[in-house]
This record gives structure tokens, C-alpha cells and sequence, in this order.
């Protein structure tokens, strides 16, 4: 995803000005060291359920003052500094997005993307 492009296509719709006062975005990243235990990560390893995901963003569409969520979660093997997953959350108010956006990321990587590090 490229952030930047999706923020414009966001701002192009007509109903924009009208419906959002704030855009959150979260750029998660492969770090180089292991969140259980600091062991140096040489990669990683992900598989994303779309399906989930995109149930999950559904849901989240529903709460109150939510324009629109744009989500990318990445499948495959990457190495530290490799973008993995992209959350745009759309809406009036921070006191509605700022929510959605934390509780979304929590349960998309809770429930929709499975990983395996591999050490130095």
C-alpha cells in the first residue's frame, strides 16, 4: 500500500469533507529482534487469512463515526524493515477512530495473521 496514494483516493470522494476529521494509519514492520525473548530476527514468516481480515473490517466499519478502513496485511518471508501491515481508519472524531484503529490491529494480529521468526 502506498500510504500517501490512498490518503489522496480517500480525499477524492465526494462525501469526504463532509464525514472525516482525522485519518489514522499504522505501518507495521519486521523488527530485528524477537518481542519474546530479544533474540536477533533474520526474518520472518507470515500467512494472512484475507478473509478474516476482511470480515473484521466490516465489523469495524459499523461503529459509530467510521468513514471508511483501508487494510494490507502481507503474506510471505521478509526481512527486518519490510512493511508487513498498513491500517487506514477513516472518521469524524479521534474519540471514535483512535478505538477501532486499536482494537482492530490487536485482533487482526490476534486472529488473522499467523508468523514464525527466524533467528540469527
Amino acid at each position: 500500500m502506498d500510504i500517501s496514494q490512498s490518503i489522496a483516493e480517500l480525499k477524492r470522494r465526494p462525501d469526504f469533507n463532509d464525514r472525516v476529521g482525522m485519518l489514522l494509519v499504522h505501518n507495521g514492520t519486521v523488527r530485528n529482534w524477537s518481542r519474546q525473548d530479544g533474540r536477533s530476527v533474520v526474518a520472518l514468516e507470515t500467512e494472512v487469512d484475507a478473509g478474516k481480515i476482511e470480515a473484521l473490517r466490516q465489523e469495524y466499519l459499523q461503529f459509530p463515526g467510521i468513514y471508511e478502513i483501508l487494510v494490507e496485511a502481507r503474506s510471505g518471508r521478509f526481512s527486518p524493515g519490510d512493511d508487513l501491515l498498513f491500517i487506514i481508519v477513516a472518521g469524524d472524531l479521534r474519540e471514535h477512530i483512535k478505538p477501532v484503529l486499536a482494537a482492530l490491529l490487536d485482533r487482526i494480529k490476534a486472529e488473522a495473521i499467523s508468523k514464525r521468526e527466524f533467528y540469527a
